[in-house]
């Protein structure tokens, strides 16, 4: 099981619902007045941004690096495939990327990621992503958790240091003979200052405003346009 993979089955279990719905409708108010007919929807999850957006009449795609996300759209009748966006064929409208998507690359990537978008939308095309500010990671996501039902029990410990969010993920799975099965793993997170973004090759920054998700100011929402 990757860690992401890992992040998947334990997702249900961090209480994160309301942030999710809170996004999606942010999202879907900034994508209105574009009037989009396509999108790609990267780091998808279990589809539910695309499921919104198809109800709006908007024909969608999503990506995931998770086999476990990527099989619950496909369980849903999404268009959803495991694929880096460099493999994805076609142009859209507007790509998304919800929920500290780019915060799981490192600077590098995150360009290369980028500058690979542009690529993939069509001429006026515009891409939204969130990222985490550095207080939304040394004070908001900092920290260590716990919850559990019948059959689960997860341990969260996350540590921010070095502008890195290192993440332990400990979950323990009943099985039938009443013995666990643990998994665990550490994802890693990066922040990313906004200069990082105004300098690149396939895209323009034209807005950027800070909200609140769990606390005040903790995220960054960023729209992008294709040069």
């Amino acid at each position: 099981m990757t860690n992401l993979d890992l992040y998947a089955k334990a997702e249900h279990l961090l209480g994160i619902e309301d942030a999710t719905e809170a996004l999606y409708d942010l999202y879907r108010s900034e994508l209105d007045e574009y009037r989009i007919k396509s999108l790609l929807d990267v780091g998808c999850g279990r589809g539910g941004f695309m499921q919104r957006l198809i109800s709006d009449g908007v024909i969608c795609k999503g990506i995931d690096l998770s086999q476990v996300m990527v099989d619950e759209c496909l369980f849903q009748g999404f268009d959803a495939q495991r694929l880096d966006i460099a493999e994805v064929e076609g142009s859209f409208d507007a790509i998304v990327s919800i929920f500290d998507v780019l915060n799981f690359m490192d600077k590098d990537t995150l360009i290369n990621f980028l500058n690979t978008a542009a690529t993939k939308l069509n001429d006026d095309g515009i891409l939204i992503a969130d990222i985490n500010t550095r207080y939304g990671f040394s004070d908001v996501a900092e920290g260590t958790m716990s919850s559990e039902n019948e059959k689960e029990f997860l341990s969260v410990d996350a540590q921010f240091e070095n502008d890195e969010l290192h993440t332990k993920f400990t979950l323990f799975e009943k099985n039938e003979d009443a013995t666990f099965t643990k998994h665990q793993d550490t994802i890693v997170q990066y922040f990313h200052k906004i200069k990082l973004f105004q300098n690149l090759d396939g895209l323009k920054l034209v807005e950027k405003q800070k909200f609140s998700l769990y606390d005040t100011e903790d995220k960054t929402l960023l729209i992008f346009k294709k040069r």
